[in-house]
């Protein structure tokens, strides 16, 4: 489906820097926010898909592998880890990590800061994706001047759905003034009616919409339409849903014996794909009756088999934080990028500059041996539909790279003893 033209516009100033023309700034806050300007369909079918080709072709190839990952801004600021990640291995989106009450003018610095890293050398002129957890409540990672106090997932899900949309464009102006583009919501996983204390992740922090997959999705197309009609780009999380475990990913491993491969639950994640998402986060998790060996995010039928085939999602597969969360510790950083790449996925999310530079060395490794030209193998990223170009961010143009290391990868593999993925544990 088409997105709307404020996402279009998100994704065309994004390519702008790279086929030559200097990208401009976001605009700085004002006292009324302004709508963000529709591009017309001249101005967008034609241009789009030469410019991204040319943006591709011109791409080294650690300038690839960079695009691969989104890197955690530590203290949510950019320090001199963080701007070596970008210069040195090319990584081409941030994320602001910590609850901040700073306020929108303060974010909006960083962020400048960020674009300002945009160079030929460094992303071949692609401008970042700048991302943050604004769900609400209790994840509300900014706050302060500038930024609406988000009520938690529990209270979104009683308003009318014109009521959650409405106040989500609200919150997605507030992100976009603060130069924030990506937005990691909405969550879309179903708690069982009950069960909320013992599920530590979703339920006990008051994430969930509702207790039903219909609620649920409901609610987050409300707030995906609300965020888009901003100009943000969202993500929906954490497939195939962590509303039945116990654990929270982020100190322990977390195990589902319930979810089926075709469980009633997932329509929820169906649903907020077929309102537009650009991004689904998968968990990391173990689902014993949907692929026993693997965490969700290394399982190649959790994202091959499920997310791309019986869900036919078509927009970038994105990791939970691989970089420091418990449940994969005892992994060695580059083989959890690796895995996660091989089962099918396109962005690396890693909190630490630390882990980012051993996942990018360890990509760098795998990928010595393969053309840098996928042109021809490339997925169709860019859709065209009712006249106007639907596209993402340029580093999606390296995506196709992600699917020569999963063949490479696989071929490693089949050379060396077999590794054990299931529930985060290390051969």
């Amino acid at each position: 489906m088409a997105k709307p033209a404020p996402v279009i516009a998100l994704a065309a100033l994004m390519l702008l820097a790279a086929c030559g023309t200097p990208a401009a700034q976001a605009p700085r806050p004002s006292t009324t926010p302004t709508a963000t300007p529709t591009l017309s369909a001249s101005a967008t079918t034609t241009p789009l898909p030469s410019c991204a080709d040319r943006v591709f072709a011109g791409m080294t190839e650690d300038q690839l592998i960079g695009q691969l990952f989104l890197l955690g801004l530590t203290a949510n600021q950019l320090g001199p880890a963080e701007v070596t990640e970008i210069q040195a291995d090319h990584v081409g989106s941030v994320w602001f990590v910590d609850r901040t009450s700073a306020g929108a003018a303060a974010i909006r610095r960083v962020s400048d800061a960020v674009q300002a890293q945009t160079s030929a050398p460094a992303t071949a002129n692609v401008r970042f994706f700048v991302a943050a957890n604004q769900e609400g409540g209790l994840i509300q990672a900014l706050q302060g001047p500038g930024f609406s106090a988000i009520p938690s997932a529990v209270v979104q899900g009683s308003w009318p759905t014109s009521t959650l949309e409405t106040r989500a464009s609200g919150w997605g102006q507030e992100l976009r003034a603060a130069g924030v583009n990506l937005n990691f919501a909405p969550v879309m996983d179903v708690v069982p009616a009950g069960f909320d204390a013992q599920n530590q992740p979703i339920g006990g922090l008051q994430r969930e919409y509702g207790h039903d997959p219909t609620t649920v999705g409901s609610h987050g197309a409300a707030f995906i339409r609300g965020m888009h009609q901003a100009g943000e780009a969202v993500t929906v999380k954490h497939f195939p849903g962590l509303g039945r475990v116990t654990g929270n990913t982020d100190y322990v491993p977390a195990t589902d014996t319930t979810t089926t491969i075709d469980d009633p639950y997932l329509q929820s994640f169906k649903q907020g794909i077929d309102s537009g998402a650009e991004f689904v986060m998968v968990a990391i998790a173990t689902f014993t009756r949907i692929d026993s060996s693997h965490l969700a995010a290394f399982s190649p039928t959790v994202i091959g088999q499920m997310l791309r085939g019986t869900f036919g999602f078509q927009g970038v597969v994105v990791s939970d934080d691989l970089g420091a969360t418990v449940a994969v510790a005892s992994i060695p950083a580059g083989d959890r990028a690796l895995a996660f790449l091989s089962a099918g996925g396109d962005l690396v999310i890693s909190k630490t500059a630390v882990a980012t530079h051993a996942m990018v060395l360890a990509v760098r490794s795998s990928r010595s041996r393969l053309s840098v030209s996928c042109r021809a193998e490339r997925a169709p990223r860019q859709r065209f539909a009712n006249g106007s170009a639907s596209g993402y961010q340029g580093f999606l143009l390296a995506c196709c790279l992600a699917r020569q290391v999963r063949r490479l990868t696989r071929r490693r593999r089949q050379n060396r003893p077999n590794r054990c993925w299931a529930r985060g544990v290390a051969p």
